[in-house]
């Protein structure tokens, strides 16, 4: 079993900062891309950024140039630095994870439970 275990999110001013985390854990298992999906109240959830296992990345246009997203290979984590906060970026933000689990042939995706993000006016 492989579980994702978010943590950073709060409640934040506009124009603040601040960092997610999600760490992978269980054993025996490989990931491929990791991401950071966000969902507000009445949309449906929607890509924030994404990192493949080369380093390679990709950003909503929403976000790009104030959110950074990064891993860490050898912790099995991924981090989201947020900066220059707005309200709209509120939401429930999830991490994902490709992961296949050592001995089968298949990728499946993983999420975590979400962590709140608030941004105040």
């Amino acid at each position: 079993q492989v579980q994702l275990v978010e943590s950073g999110g709060g409640l934040v001013q506009a124009g603040g900062s601040l960092r997610l985390s999600c760490a992978a854990s269980g054993s025996s298992f490989s990931i491929n891309t990791m991401g950071w999906y966000r969902q507000a109240p009445g949309k449906q959830r929607g890509l924030v950024a994404l990192v493949t296992s080369g380093g390679s990345t990709n950003y909503a246009d929403s976000v790009k140039g104030r959110f950074t997203i990064s891993r860490d290979n050898a912790k099995n984590t991924v981090y989201l630095q947020m900066n220059s906060l707005k309200p709209e970026d509120t939401a429930v933000y999830y991490c994902n994870a490709d992961v296949r689990i050592w001995g089968t042939r298949n990728w499946y995706d993983y999420w975590g439970q979400g962590t709140q993000v608030t941004v105040s006016s």
